[in-house]
């Protein structure tokens, strides 16, 4: 059995299924990685590959570059430059739309996690059918599912990880958490030099995101040996270098950290969920606008509060992993970090009106992952978490 050695810097490793490579230029070898998956493409059969991708990566060469690549690997390649943050059910319905056109044999998720979930939510319509109400909940997918490659741009969801699409309701605007195994990416490409020219203001909410993601997985009633293991690396990756990384992006390690902790966030989640502080962004997201790192990040230090009079052990089990000690200096720890990001610190400096603070509550507490927060949650415990935030 031969074996060749992967450039210094570089590694590769199949973990649960998936194969997750990693290095400065990975992105270069994604011909490779879809001859791969798809193999008569190499054999001189073109294959057909559909991007899931946004406009302004098509603008910064990535997606061009992806192209190229593929080509020369025998693929036929179409890009869907139309996901957008927080996806819809019209952004999927329109992807499906040029899958059924293009009849792919692969799907490319290429950005943030929201390309990442549209290109999911793709699959799920293109092989399934149907709407995407169909396939709220779990492994509610009847048939196979179309083979998926991703490459994260920003270090933050992590969804290249999980086998969930956050897909929001075009008309209400209500995330539909929409999961099952068949659609997890089968490679995954973490290069860390697309990470090099994220907008700073990008950076900060996507970065907030992923430590939101290692520190309420530790915790959850779901956590496990395993679960704790990603989520304890990826707080002390992101914890050490999310400064760092802001202030200088052209920083190697840095951006190395960044990316790595926010794909062993998202390997968290799949193993464990998540908890309050993301059922409390959910409404403020549908209601105000407000991106998903900035609102999840300003409710985790007043959700961690919250939780420590139950789980006071394990929040010194994580901040232990740098060098934090307590409830109260790991809460006060995720405050300098939101507050080094730029990003607000209150509800109210977000255009929250004090008097819908109840409907939020009401809202959080229908959200899924409230069920697993380690402190049992109710509509009382939800309007407190947004008075201690307004």
């Amino acid at each position: 059995m031969s074996y060749t050695p992967l450039p210094e810097g570089h590694w590769a490793v199949d973990l649960g299924g998936v194969h997750v490579v990693f290095g400065d230029g990975a992105l270069d070898g994604i011909g490779d990685r879809a001859a791969e998956i798809v193999p008569d493409a190499a054999n001189g059969s073109a294959g057909r590959v559909l991007i899931v991708t946004d406009p302004g990566l098509v603008a910064a060469g990535h997606v061009g570059r992806a192209v190229d690549r593929l080509s020369a690997a025998g693929f036929e390649a179409a890009v869907f430059d139309g996901a957008a943050e927080n996806p819809t059910t019209e952004h999927v319905r329109r992807g499906a739309e040029m899958a059924a056109a293009h009849r792919p044999h692969l799907l490319i998720g290429l950005g943030g996690g929201s390309s990442m979930d549209c290109a999911k939510g793709i699959n799920f319509l293109h092989t399934q059918g149907g709407e995407m109400e169909d396939y709220w909940g779990v492994e509610k997918a009847t048939k196979p599912m179309l083979p998926t490659l991703g490459v994260p741009t920003t270090a933050g969801t992590g969804s290249e990880a999980q086998r969930f699409a956050l897909i929001s309701r075009t008309d209400d605007h209500r995330k539909m958490a929409c999961g099952d195994r068949k659609a997890r990416f089968r490679t995954v490409i973490l290069d860390p030099t697309l990470i090099q020219t994220v907008p700073r203001d990008v950076a900060a909410v996507t970065g907030i995101d992923a430590l939101s993601h290692a520190v309420e997985s530790f915790v959850t009633t779901r956590r496990n040996p395993i679960s704790q293991l990603f989520a304890g690396e990826a707080f002390r990756l992101i914890e050490r270098s999310f400064e760092a990384y802001l202030a200088d992006p052209e920083r190697s390690a840095p951006r190395a950290d960044m990316l790595l902790g926010a794909h062993l966030a998202g390997a968290a989640i799949e193993a464990s969920m998540l908890g309050a502080a993301h059922s409390c962004a959910n409404p403020l997201t549908a209601h105000y606008g407000m991106v998903h790192g900035q609102a999840v990040g300003l409710m985790l230090p007043h959700v961690v509060r919250f939780n420590g009079s139950s789980v006071a052990q394990l929040y010194g089990d994580l901040g232990r992993h740098a060098g934090i000690e307590g409830v109260e200096a790991l809460s006060a720890r995720l405050a300098e970090l939101l507050a080094a990001s730029g990003l607000e610190s209150r509800l109210q400096a977000c255009g929250v009106e004090r008097d819908k603070l109840s409907q939020l509550a009401t809202e959080a507490a229908e959200q899924w992952t409230a069920g697993f927060n380690p402190r049992a949650m109710d509509v009382k415990a939800f309007q407190d978490l947004y008075e201690a935030a307004f």
